[in-house]
């Protein structure tokens, strides 16, 4: 898994189709602004939900335990992946 994450073959790993989507927060209440935010459109609040998906094999044994090391390369892996689409979509 370590060698996948540092973008290397991934071949021996079974990673499943994954995906994200990206959809509007749908919240906008234009007759209270909320304080700080009155140059916004409307004085609401708005945003985005980012839905990720992933399906990682992370042992060939369906009743082996998970060891820390492969909980940890998992979260690593997430991390990454949204703050590559945070970056992509030049979001702080």
């Amino acid at each position: 898994m370590n060698i996948v994450v540092n973008s290397g073959d991934s071949s021996s790993i079974a990673i499943l189709p994954s995906g994200f989507a990206i959809v509007p927060d749908c919240y906008s209440d234009s007759s209270r602004p909320e304080s700080g935010n009155e140059g916004h459109r409307g004085g609401g609040r708005s945003g985005s939900l980012l839905t990720v998906g992933f399906q990682i094999l992370v042992n060939n044994l369906p009743a082996a335990k998970l060891t820390m090391e492969s909980v940890d390369t998992v979260k690593s892996l997430i991390a990454r992946t949204l703050q590559g689409i945070k970056s992509g979509l030049q979001c702080s």
